[in-house]
């Protein structure tokens, strides 16, 4: 395997001695391994402190993210002193290189990832990780802790083990982690001699047909060769390739492969700012956002993203009563995703509450539509999909189009998700406007002439709603709501949906007054006003990236280039943002890896990036 780092390399961080385990705060420097079935984030140490089974939103059974100060939760395999450690992913994949070094020179390299690779004619990958330790220099000793938890955190599972393995009985779903290292010391947690180098398989509760040594080798070497493959088939900008690769790998690890979903972020209920009771469980589809990743996606060519969420949404709007669409579903498509508080963890830094379920399912959202109808439309205008039957998949999307423009002028919870107020939000009737107006063009394309004329004429009156309701003259701003007099991020998407030209004042005043309204330090709020929680503290990353979309548009690029600088400058050790940040510390908050911040890098690169025939 190689050993390359990528551009963002971490540098040396010390562990404390790990005979009384002593663990560093929880914060989000974490590095995402994962198969679009399972995923995985490993901290400065090595350690593995989240990974959800059987899938992305199961349960947490490494959840030491959320319960720092106890010694379970987590996997980790620690030198026996003190030590430093440096950690980068291996060249385009999701692999991730710890090196751990001591005082006495005594040094290991880890090698983390999930199995991902063709066999035997389908994908393979399986609900675990490996995790490969070689000695690199001196005696190093180890000690190995598979301390795993279930029911979110509430107990211990309890174990039973074999010659070279160790089962763990979480229920519904035991784990097994084979090794070729010596099962006692694990048990007791005595620290041993790494002599060569020690594999772990940690899965479903299945024997190995080889030993875990043969495994290791053979699933690292394939899943490089998968990842690699699948990076060499991007579309890259000429700049910033290192960041948009580690973007779309990111996106392609919150895809769930078996049934086309994608979840706006790995985690739950990292707070959006200290001790601010936003809580949320990201775990889930939301229409909205899975828009945005297979757009992004797309632009970079791969296709395979959009073309499994198809799948996923047809299911989705075949079981949705009467064509309601909500706001998310959960990875199979199941509309109920009931609240809960699960005290068995503290919560982020015991910032609780813990929370599995959102209750945002409930709401209206009405830009839900427009998401649905925006992220098909890729599907009739690229020949690099072949829909069987185009026109047919056009009348299965004109019910929602006609609940957009019935919707378009009723009050919603908005894209921000408000609990204890509702409005006619400027972006969501945008959106609907955006789902008639891709209806006529699909329609169109397609030959339907009378079908365009309708849709084209329905999206007609919404714009004009829009323009006479949204704008705000003594502000010089289109508002959050119609009518209303406050600003809102979700504004600056006017142009990157092409409801406004960047010849129109109106845009161009729009993005001024929402920056300077907005502004925080170097990056924007998604709204300055007080909501069901109080003022919001924490810049909403992808809002700045809309600001950056929208300078571009303008023309305005120097200015976008040196705020998109700024903003990679946030990025993590591992090139990964969440969903907010602190704009003067710029400590990153909120759920993570956040998929709408990943998207923002891939949109705003390939929307700056200099040509590739410009710059030789």
């Amino acid at each position: 395997m190689t050993a390359t780092s990528e551009t963002l390399r971490a540098g040396a961080e010390r562990v404390p001695d790990p005979v009384a385990p002593r663990y560093t705060k929880s914060n989000l420097d974490l590095a995402v391994i994962g198969n679009s079935r399972v995923g995985g984030m490993i901290d400065i140490a090595g350690d593995l402190v989240w990974m959800c089974i059987p899938r992305f939103d199961g349960d947490p059974a490494f959840c030491a993210l959320l319960d720092a100060d106890h010694e379970g939760g987590r996997f980790s395999t620690m030198l026996d002193r003190e030590f430093t450690t440096e950690q980068h992913y291996v060249e385009n994949t999701a692999i991730v290189r710890t090196v751990k070094q001591d005082a006495a020179g005594n040094a290991i390299e880890q090698i983390d990832f999930c199995p991902c690779y063709s066999q035997y004619g389908r994908g393979f990958a399986p609900v675990g990780m490996v995790r490969i330790l070689r000695r690199l220099a001196g005696r190093p000793r180890v000690r190995v802790r598979f301390k795993p938890r279930c029911e979110y955190g509430a107990r211990d599972p309890e174990f039973t083990w074999g010659s070279h393995h160790i089962r763990a009985l979480i229920p519904g779903y035991p784990l097994r982690m084979t090794t070729d290292a010596p099962i006692m010391h694990i048990l007791e947690g005595n620290a041993f001699v790494v002599e060569d180098q020690v594999s772990f398989v940690i899965g479903p509760d299945e024997t190995l047909t080889e030993s875990a040594a043969e495994f290791a080798a053979h699933a690292l070497a394939r899943t490089e060769a998968y990842w690699r493959q699948w990076v060499r088939e991007l579309a890259l900008p000429f700049e910033w390739q290192d960041a948009v690769i580690r973007a779309a790998i990111t996106l392609k690890l919150n895809t769930c492969e078996d049934t086309g979903g994608i979840v706006a972020a790995l985690t739950t209920s990292i707070p959006e700012a200290p001790h601010s009771g936003r809580n949320w469980d990201y775990r889930y589809c939301w229409l909205r956002d899975a828009y945005f990743v297979v757009n992004a996606l797309n632009k970079l060519g791969s296709t395979t993203t959009l073309e499994r969420y198809l799948n996923y949404l047809e299911n989705v709007m075949a079981a949705s009563p009467a064509h309601r669409l909500q706001p998310l579903y959960s990875l199979s498509g199941l509309a109920e995703l009931v609240e809960t508080e699960m005290p068995g963890l503290p919560g982020y830094r015991a910032m609780g509450p813990v929370r599995n379920g959102n209750l945002a399912y409930v709401q209206a959202q009405h830009d839900v539509y427009g998401s649905a109808v925006l992220a098909v439309t890729h599907a009739f205008f690229d020949r690099r999909i072949a829909l069987r039957d185009p026109v047919s998949l056009f009348t299965q999307l004109e019910p929602l189009g006609e609940r957009a423009f019935e919707l378009h002028d009723q009050p919603d919870a908005g894209i921000w998700e408000y609990r204890g107020r509702t409005d006619v939000h400027t972006f969501s009737t945008l959106m609907c406007w955006a789902a008639c107006d891709r209806l006529g063009r699909i329609a169109a394309h397609l030959g339907l002439d009378e079908r365009a004329a309708t849709w084209f004429e329905k999206a007609g009156r919404i714009r004009q709603l829009i323009e006479s309701q949204a704008w705000n003259e003594s502000l010089g701003a289109f508002t959050a709501t119609m009518g209303g007099d406050t600003l809102d991020a979700s504004v600056l998407l006017m142009a990157e949906l092409d409801f406004l030209p960047a010849s129109d004042p109106r845009l161009r005043s729009s993005v001024k007054v929402i920056a300077d309204g907005l502004r925080r330090g170097d990056f924007l709020l998604r709204y300055a006003h007080a909501d069901d929680f109080g003022m919001p503290e924490t810049a909403f990353v992808v809002c700045s990236f809309w600001w950056i979309q929208a300078l571009a548009h303008l023309g305005e690029h120097a200015l976008a280039r040196e705020i998109f600088g700024k903003l990679l400058a946030r990025r993590n050790r591992f090139g990964l943002l969440s969903e907010d940040l602190d704009p003067q510390t710029g400590e990153l908050w909120g759920n993570y890896p956040q998929t709408y911040s990943m998207v923002g890098i891939i949109m705003c690169a390939m929307r700056l990036s200099i040509r590739w025939d410009d710059a030789f």
